[in-house]
């Protein structure tokens, strides 16, 4: 009989965006790496982490049900996270809670967890974690932050209160990640951050060195690199700066993925002026076809915030406009939600929900058409598929032109024999408003 002790159990709840996963895997990957046994669920766990979101209203809502059901269940609870950056908020709710830490801060956590639990006397599972860390996406996909926090001030948002200005990863650091994450098979790697085309900025783009060569700390660069490994490479969160026109000859090239996340949040001058974001229409549009000139294949991706304080129906009318002249390939849309702390909170003219309301819908209705406009051209191509999910009805993945979880998907009805990160030429048979049906070449 065995009388090897079991290892302690740490229950796991994580919530919010892609960099907030990344946070979660760091923290995960640590537990592992110590012995820790974590688990999904609340059953038998010594201590329960939630890692929480606090950007908009009803991700708070979201966080605070989270932490209130671990508590119901566990009653043992350690909170992390943007959320945990209002320690108040969650004491007058949930005073219950073991110990609360802000965004990114893994060793707090851990010495949290360390002090309700006691530490693995040795380390057994050590062997067993992978070199890439405990990821929480498929095995053929990983998102990859390169840098922490912003300093942009938009009057919409708190993210630099919660996590921040603009901190970036040594680029030797990212780039060695990046490569241990394609020799444990990743086949797309989702470059994210809460600014991308800011790298480096912090750091004064400064040269650092990978495998001995030396790079400069930039978007720019680090596409480059990344390039050379062989694996496709999407960009997340890219802000409008200039010099993001330099990375498109790059998509161009087959370097990186034709795919641009650029979140534009509006079209109206007075409205953007009021957000603290830069652009004008007119300039926006030229950017916008002068990157479809260089790179016919792109896919532009953006978000926008309808209802925001003062917005005129003219102003609506404006982006509506906008909308209808870009022809953008992937849109999300928000209706304005007064972010505790967020500047915008004090403007003026806050528009009625119902209005708001009204005017997501028409946003929505625009967009979705289209889309069905855009979706249309791409029948009878041929295009490259990373596939996602296989079950008895066939496979399911994704194109260049789609990232995990937020944009749409390419059918393959019937094709069963196929495995999730299998790459595969097909030929597209049918759209709809968001999605594709294609055909295996052979």
């Amino acid at each position: 009989m065995s009388n090897t002790k079991q290892a302690p159990k740490v229950g796991f709840v994580s919530l919010g965006c892609p960099k907030n996963l990344v946070d979660s895997e760091r923290i995960l990957t640590q537990l592992r790496t110590e012995g820790y046994d974590v688990v999904p669920s609340y059953d038998d766990a010594e201590v329960v982490v939630v890692n929480t979101c606090g950007f908009i209203d009803s991700a708070v809502q979201e966080s605070l049900e989270a932490i209130g059901e671990a508590l119901a269940e566990n009653g043992k609870v350690i909170v992390t996270g943007c959320l945990g950056a209002k320690e108040n908020q969650i004491r007058e709710i949930h005073p219950k809670v073991l110990e609360i830490t802000g965004p990114h801060a893994y060793e707090e956590v851990l010495g949290h967890v360390h002090k309700y639990v006691e530490k693995p006397t040795h380390n057994p599972f050590t062997s067993l974690v992978p070199a890439q860390g405990v990821k929480l996406t498929p095995r053929h996909y990983a998102y990859l932050k390169i840098s922490e926090g912003c300093n942009h001030r938009c009057t919409f948002c708190i993210i630099p209160s919660m996590r921040g200005d603009l901190v970036s990863r040594p680029i030797g650091e990212v780039l060695a990640e990046a490569k241990r994450l394609k020799e444990a098979g990743v086949k797309e790697i989702l470059v994210i951050s809460q600014d991308t085309s800011a790298y480096g900025v912090d750091v004064k783009h400064r040269t650092g060195f990978y495998d001995g060569m030396p790079v400069k700390t930039s978007m720019v660069a680090l596409c480059e690199e990344l390039a050379k490994l062989g694996m496709w490479v999407r960009l997340h969160y890219v802000y409008p700066y200039p010099h993001v026109d330099d990375v498109i000859p790059l998509m161009r090239d087959g370097k990186v993925l034709p795919y641009l996340d650029i979140p534009l949040q509006h079209a109206s001058p007075r409205i953007l002026k009021l957000m603290k974001r830069p652009g004008t229409v007119e300039r926006t549009l030229e950017r916008i076809q002068k990157w479809r000139e260089i790179c016919p294949e792109i896919t532009l991706r953006s978000t926008f915030i309808v209802g925001f304080p003062g917005e005129t129906e003219e102003e609506f009318q404006m982006l509506l406009d906008f909308i209808d002249k870009a022809e953008l390939d992937r849109v999300g849309c928000f209706k304005y939600s007064p972010v505790e702390g967020a500047k915008a909170n004090e403007l003026p003219d806050p528009v009625p929900e119902e209005v708001q309301e009204e005017r997501f819908q028409r946003f929505m209705e625009l967009q979705q058409q289209v889309s069905i406009r855009k979706l249309a051209r791409k029948v009878g191509k041929e295009m490259l598929v990373l596939i996602d999910e296989v079950d008895e009805e066939g496979a399911t993945g994704r194109s260049a032109a789609d990232a995990p979880e937020i944009d749409g998907l390419v059918y393959l009805n019937g094709e069963t024999g196929l495995k999730p990160g299998d790459m595969v030429k097909v030929r597209i048979d049918e759209a709809d408003e968001y999605d594709l049906w294609a055909s295996l070449i052979d």
